[in-house]
Parts: structure tokens; C-alpha cells; sequence
């Protein structure tokens, strides 16, 4: 939830939830302004009485598909949520039909705790440090700073906290399994338990009022500040009660207690092995690289791109997301698919983070993998013709 947090009250197993059952139809580009003809989408205004417990219907020309999801319903194909043109226009964000209904200033005219000022304090610490990289410069820090982008990023945050952790997508041997998590408290994004616990809310409560971190209210609340307000998170969503599953194992436990120890390590060991440069590319170059290219799968892949699913949210296809983050970036595919494995789901959607899966199973370190299978697939675009 935040890149530091005290441990959080006793939780309950998560709760797994079925197969999601979204409508597939043919990819469509959300840069125009214009709403999509013949569509009947349900408006942002209806949902007081559309979020369910239990069912959900998603309405698409004419039909109803029912999805036993959590899953509030979002106008993704609406370009306002007012009647007034003008104010919809000046809410919308730019190259893009997404409005913001609650924008969100978090930085003033609230009380601040210590958990928002201590991650305040490292975003910054390492934006700040970034800034010393062309005085630093030479090859061999930058090529540590690539090497710990596709440590901490790819098997890091990618494979492991997200694939493997939050949607348990695959499995590994335990001691591969926390080799790749600790990569991941590397990209300083916090501990796993916090990370998947905001993670697992997100998709939970995607695009609607309980969401942690929605374009809906703003740009960059959704990319970065909402990390900076913890206290309305769990105002919204409770405390952590989504992580029984790591909470119960004792490596996730002790990451979490002695999580500023080991970045600091890490700092350390760099320091011994190149000296300050090490420090500025290795730490700060590398962290903040890191920062944004997960921080644009929660903004921009929620506001530009294509869909080809609907989800019943605002998640998007985007490419270049895609390839800076190791196939994260087929968002739409991953709300679709929320259990699978691959997010490339074509052949000439590039995904990184999948190759090395199938490359593990191969090899048989993972295991259970699981994909969305033809038939599953071929039903849900049936229900579309």
C-alpha cells in the first residue's frame, strides 16, 4: 500500500475468487472523443445500485452477461459524466475520453502521518539522487543499473509480486519463489504483503470509489500520489485482510518487519563495488525507472490504449506500457484474464514476463500455469455475435 507501513492486524485468508467472464469484441481505440454507436452501456450515474455482492451484469447491445465477480460497472465508453459539454471537456484527460469525476489533490489541506511522509521522502530522495547520473557517469554503473532493472523489474515486481503473488498464476518451488520476491523488495515499491494486498483491492474495486489508485481522480493520483494518503485507503478498503495466504508464511513476515534494512544492504554492497556512481545509477537511476514504468501500468493503462475485452472497467491495451514493463502493459488482457500467466495473449503482443514463465515450465520450475483456454475464449467472443 505504501513503500513503508507498520505490520498490519491479523488477517483472513484471501479469498480466491472464480474465473472472471468478460465479453470479448474486436479491439477498439479509446483516443476518439466520439462514443461508440449502438452501445448501451450503463452510466457512471446508475452504479449506486449496480455494485453487487455476489452478480454482476455487464450490458452490451442489447445483452446481458453475468459475471460472479466483485465488480463495480463502469461507463468505459461514455465520454462524460456530466451533461454540461464544456465541464466534461475540461475534466477529460488529454488524448483521451476518461474524465476525472473526483480530482484529488493530496498534498495539501490534510493531515499527513508518518507513513505518508516516510514515502514521500524516498520517492523524492531517489528523484533527487537520479539527478546526479550525467555527473556520474560510466558504463559500468549503467550496466549495473540495466542489470537491476530486469532483476528487481522483471522478476522482481513483474513475475513474482504481481503474476505470482497477487493472482497465483503459477506456481514455483518455494525456495525460487522467495529468491524472486526479495528481487522485488529490491525495486523499493514496498514488501510483498502491502504490495499484493493493494494490488488484490485494485482489482477488486477496479475503476469505482473503493479503488486505491483510478484515473477517475486524476492523472497522477492514479500514477503516484495516491501512495501519499494511506489513511483513505483504509478508509476505503479496510486494513490489509486480502494477504492471509503470504501473512501465515514466516519470509513474508520477517520482509516486512526488516524492510528498510535491505535496500540499505543493497546501497552497501553497491558502494563497495563501484564507489558513489554505483550508488546514483544502481539505486537512484535504476529506482526511479523502475518507479514509473510500474506507476504507468496503474495511469496510462487506464487511460489511453485499446480494449478488447469488456471488463466493466477502464483498463487498456497499450503497447509502449508493454514494452517498457515486460508485457505488463496488456491491461485490458490482464483484467480480462486476471489468473493468467500470459498478458500477451497474441502472437505479436510482446511479453517478457510470460517467456520466462514458459521458460520456467519448460524446464519444469513452474508449474500450474494457467492460461485462458480456446474454448473459454471462443465462448465469450460467441456471446458478442
Amino acid at each position: 500500500m505504501a513503500l513503508f507501513s507498520p505490520p498490519p492486524s491479523k488477517s483472513k485468508p484471501y479469498p480466491f475468487s472464480p474465473l472472471p467472464q468478460p465479453i470479448h469484441r474486436p479491439a477498439r481505440s479509446f483516443l476518439s472523443s466520439q462514443p461508440t454507436k449502438n452501445v448501451h452501456t450503463l452510466s457512471y450515474k446508475t452504479t449506486k445500485t449496480s455494485v453487487l455482492n455476489k452478480w454482476n451484469g455487464y450490458r452490451l447491445e442489447g445483452k446481458v452477461r453475468i459475471s460472479r465477480r466483485v465488480m463495480p460497472i463502469v461507463n468505459v465508453a461514455s465520454t462524460s459524466v456530466s451533461e454540461n459539454g464544456k465541464e466534461s471537456n475540461f475534466n477529460r484527460i488529454l488524448f483521451s475520453d476518461v474524465v476525472v469525476k473526483r480530482p484529488r489533490d493530496v498534498l495539501f489541506g490534510r493531515q499527513w502521518n508518518s507513513v505518508d511522509l516516510g514515502s514521500a521522502a524516498v520517492v523524492v530522495a531517489m528523484h533527487l539522487l537520479s539527478l546526479l547520473a550525467p555527473f556520474t557517469f560510466n558504463w559500468a554503473a549503467v550496466g549495473i543499473a540495466f542489470g537491476l532493472y530486469i532483476i528487481t523489474g522483471l522478476l522482481g515486481i513483474t513475475l513474482s509480486f504481481h503474476r505470482n503473488l497477487s493472482h497465483r498464476s503459477f506456481k514455483l518451488p518455494k525456495w525460487l519463489e522467495y529468491l524472486f520476491a526479495y528481487c522485488g523488495v529490491q525495486a523499493l515499491q514496498g514488501n510483498p504483503i502491502d504490495w499484493v494486498s493493494t494490488h488484490r483491492y485494485h482489482h477488486q474495486f477496479c475503476d469505482s470509489d473503493k479503488d486505491p489508485h483510478s484515473p477517475i481522480e486524476g492523472f497522477w493520483f492514479s500514477h503516484m500520489s495516491w501512495m501519499f494518503d494511506t489513511d483513505t485507503i483504509v478508509e476505503r478498503t479496510g486494513k490489509p485482510n486480502n494477504v492471509g495466504d503470504l501473512e501465515k508464511q514466516p519470509f513474508y513476515q520477517f520482509v516486512r518487519d526488516t524492510y528498510v534494512f535491505h535496500p540499505v544492504a543493497l546501497a552497501a554492497l553497491l558502494y563497495a563495488m563501484g564507489g558513489f556512481p554505483y550508488i546514483v545509477w544502481g539505486m537512484g537511476v535504476r529506482i526511479v525507472w523502475v518507479y514509473h514504468i510500474t506507476w504507468l501500468v496503474n495511469s496510462a493503462c487506464h487511460v489511453w490504449g485499446k480494449q478488447a475485452w469488456n471488463t466493466g472497467d477502464l483498463s487498456r491495451n497499450n503497447w509502449w506500457v508493454a514494452l517498457l514493463a515486460f508485457g505488463e502493459g496488456w491491461h485490458n488482457n490482464h483484467h480480462a484474464f486476471e489468473y493468467s500467466a500470459r498478458h500477451g495473449l497474441e502472437w505479436w503482443q510482446l511479453d517478457m514476463t510470460w517467456y520466462v514463465v514458459r521458460f520456467l515450465q519448460a524446464i519444469g520450475l513452474a508449474t500450474d500455469v494457467k492460461l485462458p483456454t480456446d474454448t473459454h475464449k471462443q465462448r465469450l467472443a460467441l456471446a458478442d455475435s
